[in-house]
């Protein structure tokens, strides 16, 4: 379990995090969603609100001024769940076989933040590129 304390609240802004790594190329597909939907559930978010949840983060994505908004509870995590999180973004990042300026300018900004190791994004990153470009 990701979460001990308020997790539908926390899991609300891993979900917004998530949600704004899909719409930051400004195409929102289906198979992004669905990516995040799986994310969630692992995560411990009940399947039968994953839904609700899911408008909730919609809603904190479009309100936040910046990803600092979204980040915070991430950043306190321990590095297992960090390194999942940011597996999940990768996933969803090349779930268009692509990824474009806005989205590695994100990754990047978000390894300052989170604290991990550019070497384990990077190597996240080639696992799921080469996933995608077969």
């Amino acid at each position: 379990m990701f979460f001990k304390k308020s997790k539908e609240k926390d899991l609300a802004k891993v979900a917004a995090l998530l949600i704004h790594a899909a719409k930051i190329d400004e195409n929102y597909s289906d198979k992004e969603e669905k990516i995040i939907k799986e994310a969630l559930i692992k995560m411990g978010s009940n399947i039968n609100e994953i839904e609700s949840l899911i408008e909730e983060a919609k809603i904190i994505e479009e309100n936040a001024n910046q990803i600092l908004d979204f980040t915070r509870e991430v950043k306190n995590m321990d590095m297992e769940n960090k390194v999942k999180i940011v597996e999940t973004l990768w996933r969803i990042i090349y779930s268009d076989k692509n990824a474009d300026m806005y989205e590695t300018s994100l990754m990047r900004r978000l390894t300052g933040l989170l604290y991990i190791d550019s070497k384990i994004i990077g190597d996240m990153k080639d696992k799921f590129k080469k996933q995608n470009s077969s």
